[in-house]
């Protein structure tokens, strides 16, 4: 077993449009980067053989061999088994029912835990960013969907096989707009930049998002957050109109996430919020002065993200070496 000060981690992050690994020491600093960005329906075995070869170049570039990687943490997006190491479903990869805890340390012959993606996102900001120091943390990350995630005294707050915190299916319009999810009405339907991005393209088809209309037309695939700041800059007022509508949907769901779960930290993230940052934190910060319990004003603050795209990475590897721990000393991995 390797000596604590010469310790090597892999972070791995699945999620989104991109596969990022980052190799990491003993102290969590980062050695060496990798991106690949990911094949829909390429199937896991393709997918996996890219993950192991995107790891293998990243352990060359970082000059450690094999041998000297002590464990892998992953960042899965889709419907897991935590406890065996399962990736039940993941869409955006075309896998399913995929053992890829066992592949990894069959592979590297080290440990391997997986999270949600999400989660990892918001352990990285517990853990190295925004949150540091916060006794529970919550994470919540609008884009095409809403993610969130929580870290409640140093662990990922989880049920009892899969990940959980699912903010963005939050019944917030009973019997509204159906949801990806199969149900009506889920928070998704109304403040997720697809949601927001349909609201303006039909403004734009009006003539009242002149801008945004030259910028990208009525196209949703090409409404994108940045896209949605220039319209603003240039002066399409709908655009933020419908922008902070949606910030105040998100702020009411969080209002009732700190009246059930009493957060002190509210980490905010995502491409729209990055985009906007101080639409978001003023339209959500708002929302909860309205909705919050009255004694839970003042409880919590609202923060922006720090780590960018390495956050899911980073909090990958952090709670795999967490996990890993636990599972040597005998411990099981659950919420405090």
């Amino acid at each position: 077993m390797t000596s604590a000060t010469d310790q090597y981690w892999v972070g791995f992050d699945l999620g989104g449009t991109k596969m990022q690994a980052v190799l990491f020491d003993s102290q969590m600093q980062p050695i060496a980067r990798r991106k690949k960005k990911t094949r829909g329906h390429e199937g896991s075995a393709a997918g996996i053989a890219r993950m192991i070869g995107t790891m293998d170049k990243l352990l060359e570039e970082g000059k450690v061999s094999r041998g000297q990687l002590t464990g892998i943490g992953v960042g899965c997006p889709g419907p897991l088994d935590l406890d065996e190491g399962i990736i039940h479903e993941a869409p955006n990869l075309g896998w399913k029912n995929v053992r890829i805890v066992d592949q990894l340390e069959h592979e590297f012959g080290c440990p391997a835990a997986i999270c949600n993606d999400v989660d990892a996102g918001v352990y990285g900001e517990y853990q190295f960013g925004a949150a540091q120091g916060s006794r529970t943390a919550l994470g919540v990350f609008p884009g095409t969907g809403i993610g969130g995630g929580l870290v409640y005294e140093g662990r990922i707050f989880r049920g009892r096989r899969t990940s959980c915190l699912e903010i963005g299916h939050l019944p917030v319009v009973p019997n509204g707009s159906p949801c990806g999810c199969g149900r009506r009405g889920c928070l998704e339907t109304v403040a997720s930049r697809l949601a927001l991005s349909a609201e303006i393209a039909k403004a734009a088809y009006r003539g009242q998002a002149p801008h945004l209309l030259r910028l990208a037309g009525t196209d949703l695939a090409n409404i994108r957050s940045g896209t949605l700041a220039e319209a603003i800059a240039a002066g399409d007022h709908i655009v933020e109109d419908i922008l902070k509508d949606g910030a105040r949907m998100i702020g009411v769901a969080i209002a009732g996430t700190i009246n059930l779960l009493a957060p002190d930290t509210i980490v905010l993230g995502g491409g729209l919020v990055e985009a906007l940052p101080k639409l978001f934190v003023e339209g959500i910060e708002e929302a909860l002065s309205n909705h919050v319990m009255p004694s839970y004003i003042g409880t919590y603050s609202v923060q922006v993200a720090r780590l960018g795209d390495d956050a899911g990475a980073m909090g990958a590897a952090a709670w795999g070496r967490r996990a890993i721990e636990d599972r040597r000393t005998g411990l099981k991995v659950v919420a405090g």
